[in-house]
């Protein structure tokens, strides 16, 4: 028998819901913000394993964002750190971890053809970005992904729906042309927020820089916007993973109401979830 952790998501989603969700894999890249909360609800919700992968160190000034970090993680690997309090609070969720920089040389060993992850793109940084979402569209691995979330304070502007259709958020129009450079233009659910975000400052350099990327400038940022967007990646990655069907489930039926419990779940086919080893 299940723990009672999950009664709650076996009402709403119904056993055969909740049983995909145990036997499911799920890779976190990035986990700032965004991907911090994303990953917390995933784990909750009882995603059978998750994958966090991130390259950076916890530093003080990001700590205001995070929901899993604390003062004495401050120096730790992001991936490292994130895993080992999940494992702690989730130990139904098997969590590992990987501190690699997303790019093209290091994504065919992350995310293998035929791997049965999906992917939740957290990441805040453009070039990784589009080559992971671009290696998802080419390989057939689901992908979700957030844009940018920092410099915004307003929730009721943040909409999930099709990248190539989003509106007001300059980080997804960036993305929209890197991924046409690529010929990426396969289609991609994405969290964005049509509020105008505050300016960039000049970057932080007390804090901990990476081998890889460069130099970012600093951006306004609070907890309660990421914290929308990453539970927002979360939803759509779980959503996925009970239907097996792309897109966004809450435009096809704003009534909010995806199945009545235990009446299982119409999965079209060809679009069921990748395969994984059930959860002990």
């Amino acid at each position: 028998m299940m723990e009672r952790r999950f009664d709650r998501v076996r009402d709403f989603f119904g056993e055969g819901g909740l049983k995909r969700i145990r036997s499911a894999r799920v890779l976190v890249a990035g986990l700032g913000g965004v991907g911090s909360h994303c990953a917390s609800a995933l784990a909750r919700t009882g995603v059978g394993e998750l994958v966090l992968c991130d390259f950076d160190r916890v530093t003080e000034t990001s700590l205001n964002r995070s929901a899993l970090f604390g003062p004495g993680d401050v120096g730790r690997g992001k991936a490292e750190a994130a895993a080992g309090l999940l494992a702690a609070l989730c130990p139904g969720t098997r969590v590992g971890y990987r501190t690699v920089f997303i790019h093209s040389d290091t994504l065919p060993e992350l995310l293998p053809r035929d791997c049965g992850l999906i992917a939740a793109d957290a990441i805040d940084s453009l070039n990784p970005k589009a080559e992971l979402i671009s290696w998802c569209l080419a390989q057939g691995i689901p992908v979700f992904s957030s844009m940018g979330a920092a410099g915004r304070r307003n929730p009721s502007m943040v909409r999930v729906g099709n990248l190539w259709e989003s509106r007001g958020c300059p980080l997804a129009r960036q993305l929209r042309r890197c991924l046409a450079k690529r010929n990426a233009m396969g289609e991609v659910e994405c969290v964005y927020s049509e509020e105008r975000p505050l300016k960039p400052l000049p970057p932080d350099r007390d804090d901990a820089l990476t081998v890889r990327g460069r130099v970012r400038n600093r951006l306004p940022s609070l907890m309660t916007v990421p914290g929308v967007f990453g539970y927002a990646l979360a939803q759509l990655v779980i959503d996925w993973i009970v239907t097996g069907v792309g897109g966004n489930v809450w435009e096809s039926n704003p009534s909010g109401v995806v199945s009545a419990p235990d009446a299982g779940f119409e999965v079209r086919e060809g679009h069921q979830s990748p395969s994984a080893p059930a959860h002990p």
